[in-house]
């Protein structure tokens, strides 16, 4: 039986999101990832739905980022991201990656401009980038290739900015990232590794989230007030 409305289209399914071996607070659930994603499939297959099932990795699984194409996997994981990529590469599954210029900012402002982080620095930076973002994105590129996911697509189930809550948090800068952002997207560019590929974004996130656990910038990564009235005056 049909448990959602017809006119309801799911494109994803994301089982986990950002789960790793690596960190605390998901490891318990690394062992498990796997097996949930190839149960989901099956099913999918079973009732001959049009959804792809995957789930979504965080950057800093990456190590050797700069230049992005020395982009790999960290050793430590190697043994649970493989098995995923080639679960992935098998059924002809994306992808999904959680793409934040900010946090690449606020860990390391000496090195990383705020403008190359919001779209707006004019000079490309040594490796030929002229943002994080699409540093951040071939980056991921480069080490899903190397771990076996050649021609694998990726899209970027998650990216925004904080508008409050730490260093460079603010709406104006929250509103000039997802402005250029949309606006870089919407112009089929690609990126340097990808050029002429499109990119397909989901945007973090809908509303503000105040009893958010976690950094204070987390509960302010909302597009809308909670009284749902815009803060950016965005245009897709």
């Amino acid at each position: 039986r049909q448990g959602y409305s017809p006119d309801v289209k799911f494109k994803y399914i994301n089982v986990g999101n950002e789960i790793s071996p690596a960190n605390s607070a998901t490891s318990k659930f690394a062992p498990f990832l796997l097996p949930a994603l190839q149960n989901v499939q099956q099913a999918i297959t079973k009732f001959q739905l049009q959804v792809k099932v995957s789930t979504a990795i965080e950057t800093g699984i990456l190590t050797n980022t700069y230049p992005p194409s020395q982009s790999v996997f960290r050793d430590d994981i190697s043994s649970f991201i493989n098995p995923l990529i080639g679960f992935l590469k098998q059924n002809n599954l994306p992808v999904l990656a959680n793409i934040y210029p900010y946090f690449g900012y606020l860990g390391d402002p000496a090195h990383v401009p705020l403008p190359y982080a919001l779209f707006t620095q004019q000079n490309p930076d040594p490796s030929g980038y002229r943002n994080l973002f699409d540093a951040m994105l071939d980056a991921t590129y480069y080490a899903v290739e190397k771990a076996g996911g050649e021609n694998l697509p990726i899209v970027v189930s998650e990216s925004g900015w904080p508008s409050d809550g730490g260093d460079g948090a603010s709406i104006d800068n929250a509103g000039i990232y997802y402005t250029n952002l949309i606006s870089h997207v919407k112009s089929g560019a690609g990126t340097p590794h990808k050029p002429g590929t499109p990119i397909e974004i989901y945007l973090f996130a809908m509303f503000d989230e105040n009893i958010k656990i976690g950094a204070e910038t987390e509960k302010y990564f909302g597009v809308f007030h909670p009284d749902k009235t815009p803060k950016y005056n965005l245009s897709f």
